[in-house]
C-alpha cells in the first residue's frame, strides 16, 4: 500500500488525488476505476473559493473507450465534501467488484 500512494503528496482513504483547475482525479490510473469531480460552480466565503456545485462520475480507465463511454456512474453534489463521500464509496464499491 505505501509503495502504490508514495509519490502522491495527497491521498483520501488509501487512493491519491490529482487537481488540475477545475478538475479533480480521486484514485489511480492503475486501477479499473477512478472518481472525477468538476467544480462547476463556487461561491465566495469569508476570502475563500467554496465550491457550491460539484460533478461526481465514476469512470473506466481503459485508454481505448470514447470519453463519454467511460462515464459509469454520475451525480452532482452541493459542496465538495458531498462529491468526495459519495465518490469514495462509489469508488471502494466498483474496486472490491460489488
Amino acid at each position: 500500500m505505501a509503495g502504490k500512494t508514495a509519490d502522491f503528496p495527497l491521498v483520501y482513504k488509501g487512493h491519491p488525488l490529482r487537481r488540475k483547475d477545475n478538475l479533480i482525479y480521486y484514485g489511480s490510473m492503475a486501477d479499473k476505476y477512478i472518481i472525477a469531480l468538476q467544480i462547476l460552480a463556487s461561491q465566495k466565503v469569508g476570502d475563500m473559493d467554496v465550491a457550491s456545485k460539484v460533478s461526481v462520475q465514476l469512470q473506466l480507465t481503459d485508454p481505448d473507450l470514447k470519453s463519454r463511454d467511460r462515464v459509469v456512474k454520475k451525480s452532482e453534489k452541493s459542496s465538495l465534501y458531498d462529491a468526495m463521500d459519495v465518490g469514495a464509496i462509489w469508488l471502494e464499491r466498483a474496486l472490491s467488484g460489488k
